[in-house]
């Protein structure tokens, strides 16, 4: 087959080192605009992104040129540089290690889109912590709790 196609819609989610609420709506806008440079210079189609002040929510159609952990690595690596160059926040911003990405069939991306748009409403009634667990609970990935987060302390 002389081409490859694909349609691999993925959410990402990620959090701020020790899940502080460091990301300020003064400058979330231009951080989010930042992250779809990234991820359009890289040959992905970003569908939506939102977040809180300690995390972010990215649903992405990815190209299969290249690994989720590597287009990760590049968004908080480039963006930690960005806001850190900006002086954005005081002392250093860095993202906490890892990421959690999940895999969507094109039904069902209405729904997540609603729900990533929705993040601040949601978060009224839940933490970050209870609904990152839900999603590895609802994709049945194994892990152990205490390893979830690095700890704050």
């Amino acid at each position: 087959m002389p081409n490859t196609y694909t349609q691999l819609y993925t959410h990402y989610v990620f959090a701020v080192q020790n899940r502080q609420s460091l990301i300020n709506e003064k400058w979330q806008t231009e951080l989010y605009k930042y992250m779809n440079g990234i991820i359009e210079q890289q040959g992905h189609k970003l569908y939506v992104i939102n977040g809180m002040p300690d995390h972010v929510h990215v649903l992405v159609s990815i190209h299969p040129n290249q690994s989720p952990s590597d287009l990760m690595y590049n968004i908080k690596r480039s963006t930690s540089l960005w806001i850190n160059g900006q002086r954005l926040v005081k002392g250093k911003f860095s993202w906490q290690e890892g990421f959690g990405g999940f895999s969507y069939g094109k039904s069902q991306i209405p729904t997540i889109l609603k729900y990533i748009k929705n993040q601040q409403q949601h978060h009224e009634k839940k933490t970050f912590y209870e609904e990152y667990l839900e999603f590895l609970k609802a994709f049945e990935i194994e892990f152990d709790e205490k390893y979830v987060f690095k700890s704050i302390y």
